[in-house]
């Protein structure tokens, strides 16, 4: 085999390695007045819903108009901490630790809280 063509499938293969080296969780971390939570990729925070259940989404409807899941891609797939749900409408939603993600409309800035602890507690904030 020619050098050059080694150098071309070396760089193949090592171009592969950083594509998926490169993967990233579906959420970040940020901070906030009640310490490190999950968000989304524009900072807002995330928040896990204590009806939900077996890896399913219970909040549907006007519940997902308020509290926006963080969505997936057709064909996203699950790694780590990080699995793929199918809601009550066919869309997928992340979930971390088997806890579905979700925004909350009423916040307005990144770092911005104010869904936890809603309706007595049944909303939390998603924690690293």
């Amino acid at each position: 085999m020619q050098a050059p063509f080694r150098t071309l499938i070396a760089a193949a293969v090592l171009a592969a390695g950083t594509t998926f080296a490169l993967a990233a969780d579906p959420a970040m971390t940020g901070d906030t007045a009640k310490g490190k939570v999950l968000t989304d990729t524009k900072g807002m925070t995330l928040y896990t819903f204590a009806k939900d259940a077996d890896g399913k989404s219970a909040c549907n409807g006007p519940c997902a108009t308020n509290w926006p899941p963080l969505k997936a891609g057709a064909d996203a797939k699950a790694m780590g901490d990080w699995s793929v749900i199918t809601r009550d409408d066919g869309s997928k939603q992340w979930a971390y630790k088997g806890k579905p993600l979700y925004a909350w409309v009423k916040d307005t800035k990144p770092g911005d809280t104010t869904g936890d602890g809603f309706l007595n507690g049944a909303w939390s904030l998603a924690k690293p």
